[in-house]
């Protein structure tokens, strides 16, 4: 089972190694960020589970910094972890689309407790509904694609793409990660099999019009919504 990825992005080097130990100690997955510039590029690159986020970054602040995952992502969970306690940052963290707000001092078991719930909590979510985009959906469950009210049953590799780039809408899926996740290994013949796949894709989504998959030549796909 593959652990869940988390994004930290905290400045304070102490701070960030203890959190990052817990973490990793805790069976998640860590990626470290200094500040907001690099956390943003960082995002892009890589799909994460959950994102822990300082408000006060060197670059790019912390509001701004979810402000622009946000535009990217809707569903990957946040949590702000900060020393700064006024209401109006907390509601501000919040209406930047904040799932949890955690300030400092804290315990670090209680935030990995927290993590979980919120993880659980994704999953149940998934486990109970559909996966929206443009005038489509997509069942993980089921590996149902349906399309202007026509359902579309995907063999297993068709909704192993689905589903990441699904889950990733708006936000670039590399080819390597694709590859990785469906076919298990990151090998250059299987790229030609992948691009099969990703054809009958868009053949399935071409009656939706508000969707596309768009091809970021040599880099990967972003599910589109226009």
């Amino acid at each position: 089972m593959n652990k869940p990825q988390i994004l930290l992005v905290e400045d304070d080097e102490t701070l960030a190694r203890l959190i990052r130990d817990y973490l990793l100690l805790s069976a998640f997955e860590v990626t470290l960020c200094a500040d907001g510039e690099s956390a943003l590029k960082t995002f892009h690159e890589k799909n994460f589970d959950l994102c822990i986020v300082d408000v006060m970054l060197p670059k790019l602040d912390g509001f701004s910094l979810v402000q622009q995952i946000r535009q990217a992502n809707t569903q990957v969970p946040v949590i702000f972890l900060t020393a700064r306690s006024d209401k109006h940052d907390r509601i501000k963290g919040f209406l930047t689309g904040a799932d949890d707000y955690i300030t400092k001092p804290f315990d670090v078991e209680e935030l990995v407790l927290r993590i979980r719930v919120i993880l659980r909590r994704m999953q149940n979510n998934d486990a109970h509904g559909l996966i929206a985009f443009g005038r489509s959906s997509y069942n993980p469950n089921t590996c149902e694609l349906e399309v202007n009210g026509q359902t579309i049953r995907l063999t297993g590799k068709e909704a192993g793409i689905m589903e990441l780039l699904c889950r990733n809408k708006n936000s670039l899926v590399r080819r390597s990660e694709l590859l990785r996740r469906v076919w298990g290994r990151d090998e250059p013949l299987l790229s030609r099999s992948m691009d099969v796949y990703l054809s009958k894709l868009r053949k399935y989504l071409a009656a939706d019009k508000s969707v596309e998959i768009e091809n970021h030549h040599g880099i990967g796909y972003v599910l589109k919504e226009k």
